[in-house]
């Protein structure tokens, strides 16, 4: 049996009748620790060698409005899995999980961001997907023109799951997009559904001003000891807030360590209690404090401008209709992936 994902666990979960009223937990990264532990005992199917990334939601049910999620990260679901008793979970923690599923800004406010133990706030979904690619290990999807050319969305996962290589080095071969740049013909999974697709998107539609969206907005809370409401410190913010490039730089770092390590993999409520604590594998460097440094090392400017445009390209190939992407030419999606990244470099990592 294979390990299925957490992201599709929590969308499942996201589908299932809901209480009257909204969740009475907190919105902390304990609170979120504390219902994949759950999951991990009291739902899931265990077995040797399957961690707590056991699927919930069967594919045909799951709908998702992320292109790359979808088709880079989607599986079919195994036969002999079996339905997991749902009321196993209390309905506080059902709740919870529904309003971490999806990442949104609107009116002021940031949902799906909960409160993390070094003071800084987190979006749940970009760190879920992260993990998700790391439980699958990290590889490539050769972007294969004789598929993209000719399979609309619905039919190119297959395609696209068949030609997935392992990658040895992300820095391998790097070069920042120019004028003269060929259209890439892989796009690394990780980086692609974490930061890259994301970042090259809410860039696209400025392209034309090159003025930078409201990258990297703080909020508050409006309580410290039981956090429920985060709002944002200017109206104009991105959905690129400083809460959502944490939480995607925290799961890209964690899903490059889930697929360095062998497997069995450590159940992802002790992965999240380390890493947000004293350290991951009592390491005190890997931790979210030092988010920032490690995401230094995890990718080059080069490279990351690089998979911003080979994920441009990808869902250019997978939405030809898509607004932002119709009648841009492989040179404006290149700047555009350039001058993503050096915006997003300059303004996070430093």
């Amino acid at each position: 049996m294979k390990a299925w994902g957490v992201l599709w666990i929590v969308l499942g979960l996201s589908l299932w009748p809901k209480p009257g009223t909204a969740s009475s937990l907190p919105m902390v990264m304990d609170s979120i620790i504390q219902a994949l532990e759950e999951l991990e005992q009291k739902v899931l199917v265990t077995e040797a060698g399957v961690t707590a990334s056991a699927w919930i939601l069967s594919a045909k049910n799951y709908s998702s409005h992320n292109s790359l999620h979808q088709h880079l990260l989607l599986k079919a679901p195994s036969q002999n899995t079996t339905e997991p008793d749902t009321h196993s979970l209390s309905p506080e923690l059902q709740a919870l999980i529904s309003e971490v599923a999806q990442h949104d800004v609107r009116d002021g406010q940031e949902y799906g961001v909960v409160l993390a133990p070094d003071g800084s706030t987190v979006a749940v979904k970009p760190l879920l997907v992260g993990l998700e690619a790391g439980l699958q290990g990290r590889s490539v999807a050769n972007l294969s023109s004789d598929c993209l050319d000719t399979c609309d969305t619905g039919a190119i996962w297959p395609g696209l799951k068949d030609a997935f290589t392992n990658v040895s080095s992300p820095d391998a071969g790097a070069t920042l997009p120019n004028d003269k740049a060929k259209t890439p013909t892989t796009v690394d999974r990780l980086l692609a559904v974490t930061l890259a697709g994301d970042l090259g998107l809410t860039f696209l539609h400025r392209s034309q001003t090159w003025s930078p969206p409201g990258l990297g907005i703080e909020g508050c809370w409006d309580q410290l000891s039981a956090p429920r409401v985060f709002t944002l410190l200017d109206h104009k913010a991105s959905r690129l807030t400083m809460a959502f490039l944490n939480g995607a730089l925290d799961g890209a770092l964690l899903g490059a360590h889930l697929s360095r390590i062998p497997k069995p993999h450590p159940p992802l409520s002790r992965l999240l209690r380390e890493y947000y604590g004293a350290g991951v594998d009592g390491d005190p460097a890997f931790r979210s404090n030092f988010r920032r440094q490690n995401g230094v090392a995890l990718t080059s400017a080069p490279t990351l401008a690089q998979q911003v445009w080979e994920a441009l390209v990808l869902l250019q190939k997978l939405e030809p209709g898509h607004p932002r992407l119709q009648n841009m030419s492989q040179k404006q999606l290149a700047q555009v992936a350039t001058f993503a990244t050096k915006e997003f470099t300059e303004a996070f990592l430093g």
